[in-house]
């Protein structure tokens, strides 16, 4: 007899987890399911254990295979594709074996009498709440195909978003590292050689080149003290960042950093009207939707505010006139919301105001890389032709020794 671990769910959609004596993995499922429970994992050792072999799954990686599998399953379910037949054509054509056995598992849950998105509920790294909530609504209304556009149009219009903040972010951090890289060489490599001359100390050294000379002895004696100073506080940060009050302090203080902050601002306004537009658009009840919305905020002061958001939503008071109180989005998200709300279309306004705040952080983006990138060179030329200048007031200085 062997002890099996396994997880499965259960008939309330729930992951039960455990562990059985059996002498196959084929008679423990069998068991399994006579309990009434779909079997996820059977093995001979705990599900995430140091001994189960698991492929590397990075966040830009799954977001990607999320948007891929709800491409797919749109286009196909839109061709009139039955569910099961797409998803096992979805699996076929992924190229990540993590994924596709991702896909797979959500293929057997379904064939064992669960619903799609309890079936996606197995897997919340992949399918967050606003997905399986929005797959939920679609399977109660009949509407899948439907449902499956809008959720490939979210992610679409997020990845684009993202991918052009982090492409329009690349080439000031690369600016920033060579030049930071050019300064380390000068004073590592460079400026040591040029202080031979001035080793026999019978030549009058200026205070420009004095203090070149002596950084340049700080940087090659104590770099190991620096690099472990440096990396001892990126540990603290870390540590204190991932605290409650420390995350707080941190997203409220991002949000206050000049040209930066505003982009930030705006990229999380987009963020928030663009679930908002779509669980709203399909149905999704607004309290509901506001908490769905906001756990997909980066940041935690305005996620947290959406509590407030929400309370005044069961009230009576409407969104618009909470969302004001709030003071957490722009003036102009409230007085749209407002107009939606008078007009009858709020998940129009949502995907108004979603288009507006996208455009605009793009905007600013382009405008803080703008004043950003001139702002490096000129620190960066400042920095080296301070060291340049060092040097020639040395040579200078050599040569009137000499005369």
């Amino acid at each position: 007899m062997t002890t099996f671990f396994f997880r499965a769910i259960a008939s309330d959609g729930k992951v039960r987890a455990g562990r059985l004596s059996g002498d196959t993995e084929k008679l423990i499922a069998r068991e399994l399911r006579k309990q009434g429970l779909t079997p996820v994992y059977i093995g001979t050792s705990p599900k995430g254990s140091a001994t189960e072999i698991k492929l590397p799954s990075f966040g830009g990686s799954r977001k990607r295979d999320t948007l891929f599998f709800t491409q797919e399953l749109s286009t196909l379910l839109s061709a009139g594709v039955p569910l099961d037949r797409a998803l096992s054509i979805t699996a076929e054509l992924t190229e990540r074996p993590q994924f596709r056995a991702i896909v797979l598992d959500v293929l057997r849950v379904l064939k064992s009498g669960r619903t799609l998105a309890d079936s996606l509920c197995t897997h919340a790294d992949y399918f967050p709440d606003l997905y399986t909530n929005m797959v939920r609504a679609g399977e109660a209304s009949g509407s899948l195909a439907a449902i499956f556009e809008r959720l490939a149009e979210f992610e679409r219009t997020r990845d684009d978003l993202r991918n052009y903040i982090i492409s329009s972010m690349v080439y000031p951090v690369l600016l920033s590292l060579v030049g930071l890289g050019s300064i380390c060489i000068l004073m590592y490599f460079v400026v040591p050689r040029f202080a031979m001359i001035f080793a026999d100390g019978h030549i009058k050294i200026p205070t420009p080149t004095r203090i070149m000379l002596d950084a340049s002895y700080y940087v090659r004696t104590y770099w190991w003290m620096a690099l472990s100073g440096l990396a001892a506080l990126m540990a603290a940060w870390r540590i204190y960042t991932q605290t409650t009050a420390g995350r707080l302090w941190w997203d409220r203080a991002r949000l206050r950093i000049p040209l930066l902050g505003d982009a930030l601002l705006k990229a999380e306004t987009a963020r928030f009207a663009r679930a908002m537009a779509t669980l709203v658009a399909n149905t999704v009840p607004l309290v509901q939707s506001i908490a769905i919305a906001a756990a997909t905020l980066n940041n935690k002061m305005i996620a947290a505010a959406m509590t407030v958001v929400a309370t005044g939503v069961k009230r009576g008071e409407g969104i618009a006139a909470p969302l004001r109180k709030a003071a957490v989005f722009p003036p102009l998200a409230a007085h749209l919301l407002t107009v939606g709300e008078e007009t009858g279309r709020l998940d129009q306004m949502f995907a108004r105001m979603a288009d507006i705040y996208e455009n605009d952080t793009r905007a600013s983006i382009r405008r803080f890389t703008a004043v950003f990138e001139p702002i490096v060179i000129l620190v960066m030329g400042v920095v080296v032709g301070g060291l340049i200048l060092s040097m020639l007031l040395a040579i200078t200085s050599i040569n009137d020794v000499a005369i």
